[in-house]
C-alpha cells in the first residue's frame, strides 16, 4: 500500500468514524411495568379518597328554609362558624385558622356559593348592630378572599341581633351570637 492510499484510507476511515459518533442513536427507556402499576394504584386511591371527601360533604349538608333568602339554602357542619370580640369585627388568629378551613373545603368544591351573615349579641340599637353584623360579615368574606376564593362565589347578609344563636341575656350567650355564620347558596 502506497502512503497516498494510506492517508485516503486513514481519511475515509476517520470520516466514517466522526459519522457515526455524530449520530447515535436514541435509548429508549421502558418504565417497568410495577412503576406504572403504583402510579395506577395511587391515582385510583387519591380518586377514591376525593370521592369519599365529596360523599362527606354531601353527607353534611341540610337543606334549610330561610327567610330573604331565594332558591334552596344547604346548613354544613363542615363549614364552621367565627367567633368576635364585644363590638369588633376583626378576625381573631384563632378563628382565621376556621376560616382557612372553610377556605380549603371551598376550593375543592370551586362551583359551591356561599353567603357569611353576620350576627351579633343583643346589647346596641338594631342599627347599629345590622351595620357590626355587615363588618363581620365582610371581614370573613375578605378573609377568605385573601385565601384565594374567589368574591363572586360569596355573598353577605347583617342580620344583626335578629337571629341569636343563644337567647340568654348573659356573657356566655351573648359569646356564642358574635359570630359570622356561613351557608351554602348554590352548589
Amino acid at each position: 500500500m502506497s502512503k497516498k492510499s494510506f492517508v485516503i484510507f486513514t481519511i475515509l476511515f476517520l470520516c466514517f468514524g466522526l459519522m457515526m459518533s455524530g449520530c447515535p442513536k436514541k435509548t429508549v427507556m421502558k418504565e417497568e411495568p410495577s412503576v406504572k402499576k403504583e402510579e395506577a394504584v395511587k391515582k385510583e386511591e387519591a380518586a377514591k379518597k376525593e370521592e369519599g371527601a365529596k360523599k362527606e360533604f354531601e353527607k353534611s349538608l341540610v337543606a334549610t328554609k330561610t327567610p330573604g333568602i331565594e332558591g334552596e339554602v344547604f346548613e354544613s357542619s363542615l363549614l364552621k362558624d367565627i367567633r368576635f370580640d364585644f363590638d369588633k369585627y376583626d378576625i381573631r388568629p384563632g378563628e382565621a385558622a376556621i376560616l382557612k378551613d372553610n377556605a380549603a373545603l371551598l376550593k375543592k368544591y370551586p362551583n359551591v356559593k356561599i353567603q357569611i351573615e353576620g350576627h351579633c349579641d343583643e346589647r346596641g340599637t338594631v342599627e347599629y348592630n345590622l351595620a357590626l353584623g355587615e363588618r363581620r360579615a365582610n371581614s370573613s368574606k375578605n378573609y377568605l378572599v385573601s385565601l384565594g376564593i374567589s368574591a363572586d362565589r360569596i355573598s353577605t347578609i347583617s342580620y344583626g341581633k335578629e337571629k341569636p344563636l343563644d337567647p340568654g341575656h348573659n356573657e356566655e350567650a351573648w359569646a356564642k351570637n358574635r359570630r359570622a355564620h356561613t351557608i351554602i347558596t348554590a352548589k
